[in-house]
């Protein structure tokens, strides 16, 4: 009898190979889920940092403009943050920023400006090209509020 119950729990021990095929087969769902919405999630926060980015050059553009009397021009852009323009040099108190990748958004592209604003006609418009790389292709990420694609800023 001792023999028999031995037996017994050595063929109950283990998984057969239809349940190991089975959990394999539904982890890599699993990971085939997760691998597909990576890009998403990264995405995403890429265009969360670019909104902050829009958002921190605030400050340095209003100190700017206490202290020369106006925004730089589109001319000007925002490397009039990190060098004075010629003809403002007296009043220029910078650099407003530390690091002309400041001026970068996540995907590595220069942040785009023009004062006056198309946009914020009072201000200026500031913005990042976005994933595509292109302005006005949809994916603009600007310091205006709109729910339409914009055409206004194509080069």
């Amino acid at each position: 009898m001792l023999k028999r119950l031995s037996q017994a729990s050595k063929k109950t021990q283990g998984f057969s190979l239809v349940e190991l095929i089975v959990v394999i087969a539904i982890l890599g769902m699993l990971m085939l889920l997760m691998v597909s919405n990576y890009g998403k999630f990264f995405s995403s926060s890429k265009e969360k940092i670019a909104k902050m980015l829009l958002e921190n050059l605030e400050a340095p553009l209003l100190l700017y403009m206490n202290d020369v009397g106006s925004y730089p021009t589109t001319e000007e852009g925002l490397q009039a943050l990190l060098k004075p323009p010629a003809r403002k040099k007296d009043r220029w108190n910078g650099p407003y920023i530390k690091k002309p990748e400041a001026l970068k958004d996540p995907w590595k592209n220069q942040l785009q400006y023009c004062y006056p604003g198309r946009h914020n006609p009072d201000s200026y418009d500031l913005w990042s090209k976005g994933p595509g790389g292109r302005s006005g292709d949809g994916d603009d990420i600007g310091n205006w509020e709109t729910t339409e694609k914009t055409e206004a800023f194509q080069e």
